[in-house]
């Protein structure tokens, strides 16, 4: 008998991951073994449960899918990534095809898109929307400050860590509420706020959340 493709699911909206539940299950070679509902989550579920795929959003509190996947191929290096999300920002396709994802859907994508998907990365293939594979083919750059440095290389100089950093001042957090998240001090937060301000040419904390929302790892709905 052959084994069903194990899949973990991780969104932070509950009626996407039953409405994925749903579709996936009534495939009799899925099985969905697991979900969560941001980044941290999804690390912790995919070692515990090492699924042959997972399916997951970018924009979610704590940490993003970008950093997730990351963490997830250096532990997990055989278990396919899949990108489900609504955001279709060009730096970060780049940054996640280099993370060797398996697959990028946008979110208006059909039932069959998402199956097919599935499938393809089983047979160690790429999937990805058609609105994602213009995006990669086309010369599109993104703005640059006055130091002629594009978002996508001022975000990429950020460490793992001032990366989450950014993230939670983005949710709106406050240094004390993000000391106390990651277990270290206030001063520390302050450090990193400081190293990720100058490493973006930001010079308030306001505009860094207007450039978490504007690179697409903070929703501003949430």
């Amino acid at each position: 008998m052959i084994e069903p493709v194990r899949i973990l699911l991780v969104d932070d909206h509950t009626i996407v991951r039953q409405g994925l539940a749903r579709l996936l299950e009534e495939q009799p070679d899925f099985k969905v073994v697991g979900e969560a509902t941001n980044g941290h989550n999804a690390v912790a579920q995919a070692l515990a449960l090492s699924p042959d795929i997972i399916i997951m959003d970018i924009a979610m509190p704590r940490m993003n899918g970008i950093e997730a996947a990351k963490r997830i191929r250096k532990q997990l290096p055989k278990t396919k990534i899949l990108i489900l999300s609504m955001y279709s920002h060009e730096h970060y396709i780049h940054d996640l095809m280099e993370t060797g994802i398996n697959g990028y859907l946008l979110k208006d994508a059909s039932g069959r898109d998402i199956i097919k998907a599935i499938r393809a990365a089983m047979n160690n293939e790429t999937y990805l929307s058609p609105t994602i594979s213009k995006l990669l083919v086309e010369t599109h750059h993104l703005p640059n400050d006055r130091k002629g440095r594009s978002i996508a290389e001022r975000f990429s100089q950020l460490t793992n860590r001032e990366r989450e950093v950014f993230q939670l001042i983005g949710e709106g957090h406050s240094t004390r509420e993000i000391a106390d998240i990651l277990c270290v001090s206030i001063s520390t937060v302050k450090s990193h706020r400081g190293n990720i301000m100058e490493k973006l040419n930001i010079d308030t904390p306001v505009k860094l959340i207007h450039f978490a929302i504007q690179l697409g790892l903070v929703d501003p709905s949430l």
